[in-house]
């Protein structure tokens, strides 16, 4: 199982801290040691699956937009938006623990917008979270048009990973970044783009086709 490179320092802080609960347990030598050695080994087993980062292939669809994250989809409504123009849809994705939570990149193009914004730590389903809550904010100018979306921070996601840099070339379907445990992801698209997906559909990033668009 590969384990994401974002998460490497955590799974290695908490192999460390499970292996000294383990040996104090064993070293108890009483129910009260096997239960510290059974909670050591479980919380090790759940750190290991929530950084799982399995390969994805992404569909060779040029006029595609992928998944930026697995998930829920919880909402599909009309905005308006300043990067993407109006009309415009988003598509909210709620990610819960048990995710993957490795992000990827809708659509290729070249990173035109990069904001951090600090806030609030709302349940990631609660939709103020999208304006109130710690984020990051990404554009891309895609060919089919210009895409933007949102890493949020939940209630217990407390940290925000994003490798990019403004005016990156990027490719649809690669890793860009992760959020840490419960949390959502926001997809804003212009008119001239087309989601193909429901509300309560589920994702699987750099793999399911939300939308679909013309590559100019």
């Amino acid at each position: 199982m590969r384990i994401s490179s974002y998460g490497s320092r955590s799974v290695i802080n908490t192999a460390v801290v499970c292996s000294g609960i383990f040996a104090a347990g064993a070293l108890l030598n009483s129910a009260g040691g096997a239960a510290l050695c059974a909670a050591a080994i479980i919380y090790l087993a759940f750190t290991l699956y929530f950084y799982r980062d399995p390969e994805r292939t992404a569909p060779g669809d040029q006029e595609a937009i992928l998944a930026p994250a697995d998930g829920k989809v919880l909402l599909i409504r009309r905005v308006d938006h300043p990067q993407t123009g109006q009309p415009a849809t988003l598509v909210s994705i709620f990610m819960s623990p048990f995710n993957v939570h490795v992000n990827r990149i809708p659509a290729s193009g070249r990173v035109t917008h990069l904001r951090y914004c600090p806030g609030k730590y709302l349940m990631a389903f609660d939709h103020r979270s999208m304006t109130d809550n710690e984020r990051m904010e990404i554009g891309i100018d895609s060919g089919i048009g210009p895409i933007w979306f949102c890493q949020v921070s939940g209630f217990l996601a407390r940290r925000i990973v994003c490798r990019l840099e403004q005016d990156d070339a990027v490719t649809a379907g690669k890793r860009f970044g992760m959020i840490k445990f419960g949390s959502r992801v926001d997809i804003v698209l212009p008119s001239s783009i087309q989601v193909c997906i429901g509300t309560g559909s589920k994702t699987v990033a750099g793999e399911t086709v939300i939308a679909r668009g013309s590559r100019s």
